[in-house]
């Protein structure tokens, strides 16, 4: 799989009935996955918020959101992070070290419980980054 740049949209508490809603303006097939498949979230009541949400179109389009879980800060219009996925960990890995070198690194690459590696980071600019390396360990 090549390398891909794709939005990442974060709701509090919303982000199925945004991602529904794209889903109606754009089409494509939509996958969601909850934080209770992953043991994850802030207990009983956050189960059932989305962990990781992806819309694909025909015309290529790739979308992702999630809820942010309670005890995270969510500001809206700072709700947008650009996020890298792709095989090829010699390059994802020379991104991130580029990305969060200034910045603030907010979740360490390494593994993730769902496969691969996956980090996330501030970068010196105030963007923040997604880098996602399937199938590594």
């Amino acid at each position: 799989m090549p390398v891909q740049l794709n939005p990442y949209l974060t709701f509090r508490d919303t982000a199925e009935e945004a991602i529904t809603h794209y889903r109606s303006v754009f089409g494509g097939q939509l996958t969601i996955s909850r934080f209770a498949e992953y043991g994850a979230g802030d207990g009983p009541a956050e189960q059932n918020k989305v962990m990781h949400a992806m819309l694909t179109t025909d015309q290529g389009l790739v979308l992702m959101a999630s809820d942010t879980p309670d005890s995270m800060d969510l500001t809206v219009g700072d709700n947008i992070s650009v996020s890298v996925g792709g095989d090829d960990e010699a390059v994802l890995r020379r991104w991130w070290d580029g990305l969060s070198d200034g910045g603030t690194v907010t979740m360490p690459l390494e593994p993730a419980p769902w496969g691969g590696l996956f980090g996330m980071c501030t970068d010196r600019f105030g963007v923040h980054w997604m880098i996602s390396v399937d199938g590594a360990a």
